[in-house]
């Protein structure tokens, strides 16, 4: 079946239509450029919380071992918080001494802004704990 078997050819097409399909790729390409900024804001906040946490809870298993201190635990997060992210996040790590269930725990608390990519995103900080059990 060719073009003009099918009556498809440009002569039968309406002359206000010419240019629709220009402005049509222009405002779906920026919807999807916002939506692909967002997907990437939000997983650039995902890796960041994920990684405080995870710098948290071994910076407290890290000062419950019977030769640390709280202040060790601390170092400790801060040190893993500079290597994977960035030393900013790390500005303030505090440690402290928590009843869970009846058990003593040490706790490490990180607050960290939230990446912000451009102008976009949320703003503020995040807190984030870490838990580790201390030894009776």
């Amino acid at each position: 079946m060719t073009l003009l078997s099918s009556g498809m050819d440009n002569r039968h097409r309406h002359p206000n239509e010419r240019g629709a399909a220009t402005v049509d790729f222009a405002l779906i390409g920026g919807l999807l450029t916002i939506i692909f900024i967002a997907i990437v804001q939000l997983t650039l906040v995902l890796h960041v919380r994920n990684t405080l946490i995870d710098a948290a809870s071994s910076g407290a298993r890290y000062g419950t071992l019977a030769d640390r201190s709280p202040a060790d635990a601390a170092a400790r997060t801060s040190s893993l918080i500079a290597d994977a992210i960035n030393s900013a996040y790390a500005q303030d790590v505090s440690v402290s001494r928590v009843n869970r269930g009846g058990s003593a725990v040490l706790q490490v608390t990180v607050r960290a802004p939230i990446p912000v990519i451009g102008l976009i995103g949320p703003s503020g900080t995040m807190e984030v704990n870490g838990h580790a059990a201390l030894p009776s």
